[in-house]
């Protein structure tokens, strides 16, 4: 039997671009392979360096960072693809879970396999996952729809057009938000269960289950913080007569 690899030895190949998931809250979730390609690699590409720096710095980590985030995605891409085609390895990290999850960074994958540059993903952490496997709902299928629309007429169309769909739905949601998309999802959702999953991992985790207008009445009075996914019901999978319409 051959004697395994200590993961220190597994430098990563160059001229690879790396997808490297990290802790969506407790620090301890990062994997011995994730640490190990970002120790290895030439450059980070990380959403906010300043975050990225103070995970870095407790796992002893000090490669170079550079800001890879929404705004300075074109700009920044060909400097990265040019690093890339050198022959350099580059890691791209978002603040918290999986990288491209709702996040900049597909431009850059695509256009790196479009140069025959490797693109390979470590994966790990994702909100997403963490938060449908508590949630108690159907996972055969279901649909992420990201951040839902800020102005109320097209959060309104997007969630009743949401409703009609049999998965159950993934969303993210900021924490001052969080009571107006609520609201909006009284009436396409009706008595269907939400799942609320708040700073999962974290020290004040919570989960909260009941229809849209339960959880509002739960919250009231409440200064809501920590990042939020929302699960919910799809269309059909209630059973008739067991739940009665929200408040």
């Amino acid at each position: 039997m051959p004697r395994r690899r200590e993961i220190d030895d597994m430098a990563p190949e160059k001229g690879t671009l790396f997808i490297v998931a990290t802790p969506i809250g407790n620090p301890e979730d990062i994997s011995p392979r994730a640490l190990s390609v970002l120790k290895s690699v030439d450059l980070i590409a990380a959403e906010d360096t300043r975050v990225a720096g103070r995970f870095l710095k407790g796992h002893g980590i000090d490669t170079p960072l550079v800001s890879f985030f929404e705004h300075n995605e074109i700009r920044k891409m060909e400097g990265l693809l040019e690093h890339l085609g050198a022959g350099a390895s580059i890691a791209v990290i978002s603040d918290a879970g999986t990288p491209l999850i709702s996040d900049p960074g597909y431009r850059l994958v695509r256009a790196a396999q479009e140069r025959g540059i490797k693109v390979v993903p470590v994966p790990g952490p994702s909100a997403v996952m963490a938060a449908l496997s508590v949630a108690g709902l159907p996972t055969d299928r279901f649909l992420f729809a990201g951040f839902p629309p800020r102005k109320a007429g097209k959060l309104e169309r997007e969630l009743r057009e949401l409703s009609e769909l049999p998965y159950t739905l993934v969303f993210f949601e900021s924490p001052h938000r969080l009571m107006k998309t609520l609201e909006a999802m009284r009436d396409p959702f009706g008595g269907r269960t939400v799942v609320l999953c708040r700073e999962l991992t974290k020290p004040y985790e919570e989960i909260l289950r009941g229809t849209p207008g339960a959880l509002i009445s739960a919250l009231a009075g409440r200064k809501i913080r920590g990042e939020v996914t929302l699960i919910v019901e799809g269309k059909g999978k209630q059973k008739p007569g067991k739940k009665k319409p929200g408040p």
